[in-house]
């Protein structure tokens, strides 16, 4: 028996530190932009597995997530010659297995003139993406954006580096 407690406890050793970088603060940005499959869903939990699992075979979910980003980078803030998506207002995306989408964005300020037309903007861009059932956007300012959670690549179009 103690043998075999020892080999658990190997195996917890092992375990941890496979997933101490998910717990781990992402850095800001695009990899703030969580994918969750299955997130949404109700029910009493029997026969789910252990994390969330998806109906969507993993190929076509990468597709739609890299169809759902380039939706996005579709919708321009007017005052700003860069797209919502590397500017870093998209804080939250989710997919779940019925294929509906949720979207969690900001604005780079509260007082955006287009505040109230932006997530019509990115709901519409969302739902033209084939397959994708419905879409849900909602407009947060928590955490506040700011100038680092913008891409590399915005940042040069901007010249800010």
């Amino acid at each position: 028996m103690t043998e075999e407690t020892q080999k658990t406890q190997e195996k917890d050793d092992v375990a941890q530190p496979a997933t101490a970088p998910e717990t781990a603060a992402p850095e800001p940005g695009l990899d703030e932009i969580k994918t969750c499959v299955g997130a949404t869903g109700g029910g009493d939990g029997e026969g789910a597995a252990p994390e969330p699992g998806s109906a969507i075979p993993p190929e076509e979910l990468e597709r739609l997530k890299n169809d759902l980003i380039a939706a996005l980078k579709t919708v321009y803030d007017p005052e700003i010659p860069v797209d919502i998506y590397e500017l870093g207002l998209i804080y939250r995306l989710e997919v779940d297995d019925d294929r509906n989408i949720e979207v969690d964005m900001t604005l780079t300020a509260p007082g955006c003139p287009v505040a109230g037309e932006m997530p019509g903007w990115v709901e519409n861009a969302v739902a033209s993406v084939p397959g994708v059932g419905q879409v849900k956007v909602k407009l947060i300012f928590d955490p506040p954006w700011d100038m680092s959670r913008m891409s590399d690549e915005a940042k040069l179009k901007l010249n800010m580096f």
